[in-house]
């Protein structure tokens, strides 16, 4: 089972950047309804695509006061709950970082390591790359972010 998320956020000065439950120590940063981990509500959608479920809107709508400045990795928390649930596992998820700033390779075996943590899986089932959009549209005007991921769920046996 395979499922493709996809998630983008508008950058502004003035707000907090998380990234895979990471924080990162910019003046900018994604206007959300939530912490706007754009990262996590990307591989929120790709689990739930693989599941067969719907997508990240389907259980935490961004109109519900409930979710209004929500830590992203409790949500994560939840639809991992429903991996298991399911009786599935994750194979593996694959990610990529679309943004100019901040440059993500320096940082790219933490965002591992933590997303491996909150998937509940091993570091070798996690696969971060980043690229930059070539300081062409919104993205290389420096005005958002984009993540698109992967997912792969099997049954357990």
């Amino acid at each position: 089972m395979v499922g493709i998320g996809y998630d983008m956020h508008r950058l502004e000065a003035g707000e907090s950047l998380i990234l895979g439950g990471v924080r990162f120590d910019t003046d900018y940063g994604t206007v959300a309804h939530s912490d706007g981990d754009v990262l996590i509500h990307s591989v929120i959608d790709a689990i739930l695509g693989a599941l067969g479920k719907g997508d990240i809107g389907d259980y935490f709508p961004d109109t519900d006061a409930k979710w209004k400045n929500v830590d992203s990795t409790i949500l994560l928390d939840e639809v991992i709950k429903m991996v298991e649930n399911e009786n599935c596992k994750i194979v593996n998820i694959d990610f990529t970082i679309v943004t100019e700033k901040p440059k993500i390779g320096p940082h790219k075996s933490k965002l591992k390591s933590k997303m491996a943590e909150l998937c509940k899986v091993n570091e070798n089932q996690i696969n971060v790359k980043a690229t930059t959009n070539e300081k062409r549209g919104f993205i290389g005007r420096e005005e958002g972010i984009v993540v698109l991921s992967i997912c792969q769920l099997e049954r357990k046996d």
